[in-house]
């Protein structure tokens, strides 16, 4: 029975530390506050909020903790603060949250890769229905436009910039905005991707000839080619990407050695 209350009792040791970061700080609790008031003041995007002042009044709290939780909000993109202006509500979240993600195209892992290529997959191939029930003309001829603009691209840059314009051209006719809003969060791991594998092979030949590929069985209504052809498109270029990851553990076990 003895271990039950030093169970309970938090002094200084790790109870103690778990206890305290579960109990949000001042700063933290002001953010959700104004969320709060926000959302129960049926507050919209252009609309100001309430003085720093007000605030502080308000909530009974001191002008830093505002300050902070108001600085807070500005980097999630919910709030802009303008000297002699205040604080108007914004909506910049998605800029936000790319800008976050774009820290990750530096190094790309294997399972980075591969969940990126999966879900692609399931987005890209697994809707095929749905793309043959919206999809119209002007959208395979965009697609082909795009696809000859990228033959003729002269870096890798640039024809992995229009590799990804043509892959989004096929989730717009999903007519899914958050499918495309997600998109756009992973594009820059996407584009690092693509600048990868075509590092690591023909990075404009092979490419459009498996787009043009995929376009011919969208136009054909072809399920059972279409699903092959973005699948293996993207397949090919899991292998290369595993192929150069071993490369590089065999380099550096040799290094070593």
């Amino acid at each position: 029975m003895t271990d039950l209350p030093r169970m309970g009792m938090v002094g200084n040791g790790l109870n103690a530390s778990v206890v305290r970061s579960s109990i949000p700080s001042a700063v933290d609790a002001m953010v959700l506050k104004i969320r709060g008031l926000i959302a129960d003041g049926g507050l919209v995007v252009g609309d100001s909020l309430p003085t720093e002042r007000e605030l502080c009044e308000r909530f009974q709290a001191s002008r830093n903790t505002v300050r902070e939780a108001m600085r807070i909000l500005k980097a999630y993109g919910v709030v802009s603060v303008r000297p002699k202006v205040g604080a108007t509500i914004i909506d910049d979240r998605m800029e936000r949250a790319l800008d976050l993600f774009s820290f990750n195209t530096l190094d790309i892992s294997r399972r980075t890769f591969n969940d990126i290529q999966g879900f692609r997959r399931l987005i890209e191939v697994g809707s095929v229905d749905t793309l043959f029930d919206l999809m119209r003309p002007e959208d395979i001829a965009e697609m082909r436009r795009i696809n000859d603009q990228l033959r003729a691209a002269g870096t890798i840059a640039e024809a992995s910039e229009l590799d990804f314009r043509f892959h989004l051209r096929i989730v717009s006719i999903l007519d899914n905005r958050a499918v495309r809003d997600v998109y756009g969060i992973m594009k820059p791991v996407i584009i690092r991707i693509m600048e990868r594998a075509k590092e690591l092979h023909n990075f404009t030949g092979d490419t459009y000839e498996q787009h043009a590929a995929v376009v011919d069985a969208l136009e054909q209504r072809d399920r059972i080619r279409y699903q092959y052809a973005l699948q293996s498109h993207l397949h090919i270029g899991i292998a290369f990407f595993e192929d150069s990851a071993e490369e590089a553990v065999d380099r550096d076990l040799s290094d070593q050695g």
